[in-house]
């Protein structure tokens, strides 16, 4: 376990161009790998999480070539993969395993998906039930991985998905993709929409109809060449930070504002911070635009995350939560029980280590009430293996009084292995 030390910041300030993002680089990763042809994406996501994805196509038949740190050519499978002679080791990518079973259940063969102990403890039934649904066969261990599938035609469903979750209905699209038919994925609430945007992008058909999605069966994928907007999950980390500190400035450049993505801002500006969208512009159907963002004079205010607003901020909750103590009026989260199931439990880890720099939190079942004006002291925060948590906290620790120790800071690397050096070039001490 690696620690990081983070002294408090006088002020944040700077320019900064992010990674691609881990949603769009893990699309971009299996549709690539599956469609025909060879696939180039500059600014992929350096994150560990789509480097499993690339893994396992590759062993699936796929070749990968790195042309560079942030550069991936793919040439892809034509519709056909092979299976592997081995299980194929999905990491901590819930994404990879996820998506990827559904890429897999109509292909011919036997496919085993494993992953590491957190990955192992993360609902797995979610995909299971449509999968079955259509036809194939899925053997989980007590609803989790390891995860078995075997291989076989499926049956076009129409599935209305009890939870939100964009990775699932990515999961029942890919497989829709391969079957006779058309699917439709109905959500109640509706999530982000990159694997939409992606298919489309690689050329398939598929028609949206309120909160509704559906895909026509049989259909063949072309090879792209794309540019992976910055990730703004990865972002909120210091568009947070700098709205911490009045007369801040940040500018972040090429940043992806998908609308179902972008909400951050919007929590933002309502939280007081000064935020000038420039640049914007459409590249293969995702925005990318550049974002200037100024800590207001007065101090962040209050504001409350709930029903639709929390699933669509499920990512970017933890660094809101960890900043809360330090706006005036607080935060108030519900609806968000699914931050039980990520890499930790990230509800009781953000009430522990708030507890731990000395602010009062009050815990629920779905959310987090963490009221404001309050102060934070340096402590030792547990990452609890968590990339988000570890990121989250090294933000709160900028406004701390005295030096914060994150341990587990390596967990940073499954999504963003440049964090702790960007955060050293924007933060003046």
């Amino acid at each position: 376990m690696s620690e990081r030390l983070i002294r408090p910041a006088r002020n944040l300030y700077g320019s900064l161009r992010l990674p691609g993002d881990k949603s769009i680089s893990h699309r971009y990763a299996l549709l690539g790998a599956f469609a025909e042809g060879t696939s180039r994406f500059t600014n992929f996501s350096t994150g560990a999480d789509c480097a499993s994805t690339l893994t396992c196509m590759q062993a699936l038949g796929a070749t990968v070539n790195r042309l560079d740190e942030h550069t991936v050519e793919i040439d892809g499978v034509a519709g056909r993969v092979t299976p592997a002679n081995h299980p194929l080791d999905c990491g901590n990518s819930g994404s990879t395993m996820r998506m990827l079973s559904g890429l897999l259940a109509p292909q011919p063969g036997r496919f085993t998906l494993t992953g590491d102990a957190s990955l192992s403890r993360r609902p797995m039934e979610r995909i299971r039930k449509p999968l079955e649904a259509m036809g194939a066969r899925v053997t989980l261990t007590q609803g989790h991985a390891p995860l078995t599938l075997e291989g076989a035609p499926l049956q076009a469903i129409d599935f209305t998905v009890p939870i939100a979750s964009a990775q699932v209905k990515t999961c029942i699209l890919l497989a829709g993709l391969q079957t006779e038919g058309t699917t439709t994925v109905r959500e109640a609430v509706r999530t982000r929409d990159h694997g939409e945007l992606a298919l489309r992008a690689f050329g398939a058909n598929l028609t949206r109809s309120g909160n509704s999605v559906s895909i026509a069966g049989s259909q063949s994928l072309h090879s792209i060449d794309a540019a992976v907007p910055g990730d703004i999950s990865s972002a909120a980390f210091f568009l947070c930070a700098a709205a911490l500190f009045p007369g801040s400035g940040l500018v972040i450049d090429a940043l992806g504002l998908n609308p179902t993505r972008a909400s951050l801002l919007d929590v933002l500006t309502a939280l007081g911070a000064h935020i000038s969208v420039l640049n914007l512009e459409e590249k293969h159907a995702e925005l990318v635009g550049t974002v200037q963002i100024a800590g207001p004079a007065q101090g962040l205010g209050s504001t409350e995350i709930t029903g639709s607003l929390a699933a669509q901020l499920i990512d970017e909750l933890p660094v809101l939560a960890a900043i809360a103590p330090l706006t005036r009026g607080g935060i108030r989260i519900r609806d968000a029980r699914e931050l039980r199931v990520k890499e930790s439990d990230r509800i009781a880890l953000v009430a522990r280590n708030l507890r731990a720099m000395g602010a009062e939190v009050a815990e629920f079942d779905d959310g987090l009430d963490v009221p404001g004006g309050q102060t934070l002291h340096g402590a030792t925060i547990d990452a609890g293996g968590d990339h988000r948590i570890a990121m989250a906290f090294s933000v709160a620790a900028l406004r701390a009084e005295g030096e914060t120790l994150i341990q587990g800071a390596e967990s940073a690397a499954i999504s963003f292995p440049e964090f702790f050096d960007l955060l050293d070039l924007v933060a003046e001490r």
